[in-house]
């Protein structure tokens, strides 16, 4: 009989469901906060009480739009962690309360474990070993990924993640927030040599990185050059040269764990993997023999489709009969930094 996965995700500022049929995604709904614009950055209990508002129509809206009956769902599962606390209660509690109402199994889903396999919704097969670099607002993190939730963890950032970096760097040149998609955007018509931003080098973690001192560079350089006037700022140039700072560092340090590692299939995933620079820095090895995979751009962010698809490889290896407290123990043991 077939494995029909309901799943959920709340664990910052996008409330979504979705449910998948032997891992294949059937419907996938995402409502994303988009109020945060107007303080900057998420707000915690307001990110909360909107999940609060609207996760009983997204879920019932995915379930409509999948084609399925309640009745067929084998399993059900949510994002425990990382997260904010209140956003990831409403999601996890509501998702319990689900499959208790049909008598179904239960899983709890670690949210940076199931950015790792999101490169792969959609693909027949999962090939191991692969070196994952999952990148996002929240995590920088580099994984050797040996097989089905058999992974180390090679490096993390020290500081700021790679998203929080672009978020504060468009803030300096008055951008909205998000400011990723924003610089991207800008950097498409600008000069990456315009300036030398710096790349982070951390003795003895060559796989770390650091984000902090290439926001204060760019603070600095602004304020040495502009005298705080952001209308005479160049931002198409800045943009571009820090975006190639960010990218640069990020792919530098993913290739030289593959090569030290052995290992030609790179695996990118979490919202800023829909950066395009970052993704044709990463297109070019693949002439040098090297397998790179991204998620669909819908799946890069936030979404429930990862959370579901990460729970059928765990039920369908036998994954459920790990006790619910030992992964979440083990989970945040391993992302804790």
């Amino acid at each position: 009989m077939s494995i029909i996965t309901f799943a959920v995700e709340s664990s910052c500022d996008e409330t979504s469901a979705s449910v998948l049929k032997e891992g294949e995604v059937l419907s996938n709904i995402i409502s994303s906060q988009l109020f945060h614009k107007e303080y900057g950055g998420i707000v915690p209990e307001l990110a909360s009480r909107a999940h609060v508002k609207i996760i009983t129509q997204i879920a019932e809206q995915a379930v409509a739009d999948s084609g399925i009956n309640k009745s067929d769902i084998s399993l059900v599962a949510a994002t425990r962690g990382p997260g904010l606390i209140g956003s990831l209660l409403v999601g996890y509690n509501y998702a319990k309360g689900f499959a208790l109402s049909l008598g179904k199994p239960f899983i709890g889903i670690d949210h940076i474990e199931s950015h790792m396999y999101s490169c792969f919704i959609g693909q027949s097969e999962i090939e191991y070993p692969f070196i994952s670099l999952v990148v996002s607002g929240g995590h920088t993190i580099l994984f050797l990924v040996t097989g089905s939730s058999s992974y180390k963890v090679l490096g993390s950032t020290h500081d700021d993640a790679a998203g929080e970096a672009y978020d504060k760097v468009a803030k300096m040149l008055g951008l909205e927030y998000p400011g990723g998609p924003l610089i991207d955007m800008l950097a498409q018509t600008g000069n990456a040599g315009f300036h030398k931003f710096p790349k982070s080098v951390i003795k003895g973690s060559p796989y770390d990185f650091s984000f902090s001192g290439i926001n204060t560079s760019v603070l600095y350089f602004l304020k040495k050059n502009y005298n705080g006037s952001i209308k005479d700022i160049p931002l198409n140039d800045i943009a571009a040269s820090f975006q190639k700072a960010v990218t640069g560092a990020l792919v530098d340090k993913t290739m030289q764990a593959a090569k030290d590692n052995n290992v030609k299939i790179i695996a990118v995933s979490g919202g800023v993997s829909a950066n395009s620079e970052l993704r044709k820095q990463f297109r070019e090895y693949e002439s040098s023999g090297y397998k790179v995979f991204f998620p669909e751009k819908i799946y890069s962010t936030d979404n429930a489709a990862m959370i579901g698809y990460n729970a059928f490889l765990k039920y369908s290896s036998g994954g459920l009969a790990l006790a619910e407290d030992q992964m979440l123990e083990n989970a945040y043991a391993r992302f804790t930094y």
